[in-house]
């Protein structure tokens, strides 16, 4: 962290104190020590803030999974509000441990790309989304997105299986070199993913959707828009998702060749191509369950949220409409 940031987090905290009123909501801040951005000052300067406007508690995370447990605690408890202080990772622990409860959640970034956050308008400086959960004291508004889900468990904004999934199997396997690189590392790991296990005998999947079957080599399901960012730049997968429509977005990738593949690319980081209008790319939109089976029986790696999680034969991406409250 930057001097001018602990300069900017102090004044904020100072400020917030002298503010103080008397009727605090109830606040867990969940913070994932080993987040990108995380550091012992960072954590004590932000709860620090927030002690200003609400009655505050912070624990870190243990190991994976951990988030859940402490969601789900502080449900029971009866917290009024949940903060994930993380990445990704930690937004989509936290989904999963309230999920279906009266307490919502709401996030602060401390990770490499932070996309539920940017979706949800949260800023992406950790001074001046601090700020922002300090301002809705006093302007609480609760409301209800969609969840998708895999098997028993959610995801926030996109989940896959194929080639975006290996990528990030490959970067969870370094996760030093994943917080010194950021994105590039992730641009790294991509191609040599894609020339080692693409190019040559890459997986076949059948993906079905509304009674129509498409085959291909890796399959995108959106709940909301961007899919993913690349540094400040919104990778677009699919049109037509949003956190509260009810349904699901995606695309099948039908074939990874290395004629194909740049210009897939280019449209995914383009504002004015779309990524759907591609000859090798089959989109679809509005749909509530989208099933993916791999046509060989090998085993193909499944991501939520950006984190792989397990390699699998056959998976369903389904919707859970409304299934969880934020404050954003």
């Amino acid at each position: 962290m930057g001097l001018e940031t602990a300069s900017a987090l102090e004044h904020l905290a100072e400020v917030a104190a002298l503010e103080r009123k008397p009727r605090q909501r109830r606040m867990l801040v969940i913070v994932n020590p080993y987040a990108t951005t995380m550091s012992d000052r960072v954590k004590s300067l932000v709860v620090y803030a927030l002690q200003g406007r609400y009655d505050v508690q912070a624990v870190d995370t243990q190991a994976k999974g951990h988030a859940i447990e402490l969601c789900r605690e502080a449900a029971h408890e009866g917290y009024d509000v949940v903060v994930a202080f993380g990445g990704d990772g930690t937004v989509n622990e936290a989904a999963n441990g309230l999920v279906g409860s009266p307490t919502p959640l709401t996030c602060l970034p401390g990770g490499a790309t932070n996309v539920y956050c940017r979706m949800l308008g949260i800023p992406n400086d950790v001074v001046d989304a601090t700020e922002h959960l300090l301002r809705l004291a006093d302007n609480w508004k609760e409301k209800r997105v969609d969840l998708g889900r895999l098997g028993d468990r959610r995801f926030t904004f996109s989940a896959g299986m194929g080639l975006d999934a290996s990528v990030v199997e490959r970067v969870d396997r370094n996760p030093r070199l994943k917080s010194r690189f950021g994105p590039w590392y992730f641009a790294h790991s991509a191609v040599r993913t894609f020339l080692e296990r693409y190019v040559v005998r890459p997986p076949r999947l059948d993906v079905e959707v509304e009674g129509k079957t498409m085959r291909g080599v890796s399959a995108f399901v959106q709940n909301g828009t961007a899919y993913t960012y690349f540094q400040t730049t919104p990778i677009q997968v699919a049109t037509g998702a949003a956190l509260d429509s009810g349904t699901l977005s995606g695309a099948v990738l039908t074939r990874a060749s290395p004629i194909d593949v740049p210009t897939v690319a280019f449209r995914a980081l383009s504002q004015r191509a779309e990524v759907g209008r591609h000859r090798r790319v089959e989109p679809f939109t509005g749909v509530s369950e989208v099933s993916v089976r791999s046509v060989d029986g090998r085993p193909v790696p499944v991501h939520v949220d950006g984190d792989h999680i397990s390699d699998e034969v056959e998976v369903t991406f389904a919707v859970e409409p409304k299934a969880l409250r934020i404050i954003c």
